[in-house]
């Protein structure tokens, strides 16, 4: 069961477009269509809101750090060590390079790949074993810095593909609050759109090219000196 469901992403109005604010997204999407508030709480350094009515009975936290990306973890470690959530009863929703614009995945555990918000979470809690539902923002172009690129706003039809994932996330997001993840796990990536193929170009008509004819013999002797 999860009981606590992070987005990941910047404060202030100069990030909330880019590409690294993916988790905020998904979770003010959800809060908004759950009839719930996300609220500032100074004791957490973060917007805080709560929905009821989970299993058992429970409560599910949702939580957005305030105090910007590689300082995600400390939000996570005061409100999960005041309600005793433990790591695996975590969900982060966080943008991934390795994804393209479309696509969304949920793992438990695994490599951070250089992504500032996980480190710091996984510091603070001393593990890796919470969950991650990774929003693929595509990569960066060839020269440019990955850092630079999740702070930038994505082309009209990246963020319609990112908006599509999300849609798609939060459809299967009551099955992750119960926990059931192998049934979100299927329906999550099996509703995943497949690429498009690509297009070869049609086989290329082979002209057949005539061999010259060869000339008849003594034609030369005859243009240089003319019929006998």
């Amino acid at each position: 069961m999860i009981r606590l469901v992070v987005g990941l992403g910047n404060p202030g109005k100069e990030y909330e477009r880019t590409r690294h604010n993916a988790g905020f997204w998904l979770v003010e999407r959800f809060a908004q269509a759950s009839g719930f508030t996300l609220r500032k709480d100074p004791k957490f350094k973060a917007l805080v809101g709560k929905k009821e009515g989970g299993a058992a009975g429970s409560s599910t936290f949702f939580l957005l750090p305030q105090s910007f990306m590689n300082l995600s973890g400390q939000p996570v470690q005061m409100l999960a060590g005041f309600f005793r959530i433990k790591p695996e009863e975590i969900l982060v929703v966080h943008d991934e390079l390795d994804f393209e614009p479309g696509v969304a995945r949920l793992k438990q555990g695994g490599g951070i790949a250089g992504h500032n918000g996980l480190k710091d979470i996984s510091q603070r809690l001393a593990s890796h074993d919470y969950w991650r539902l990774r929003i693929g923002v595509g990569k960066p172009p060839a020269g440019a810095e990955g850092a630079d690129y999740v702070l930038q706003k994505p082309m009209a039809e990246d963020k319609a593909a990112i908006d599509q994932a999300i849609d798609r996330a939060l459809q299967v997001l009551p099955e992750m609050l119960t926990g059931d993840m192998q049934a979100a796990v299927q329906k999550l990536h099996s509703s995943e759109p497949k690429p498009a193929p690509e297009k070869k170009d049609p086989p290329k008509k082979e002209v057949p090219v005539k061999e010259p004819e060869p000339q008849k013999s003594g034609g030369l002797l005859k243009s240089l000196f003319g019929k006998k």
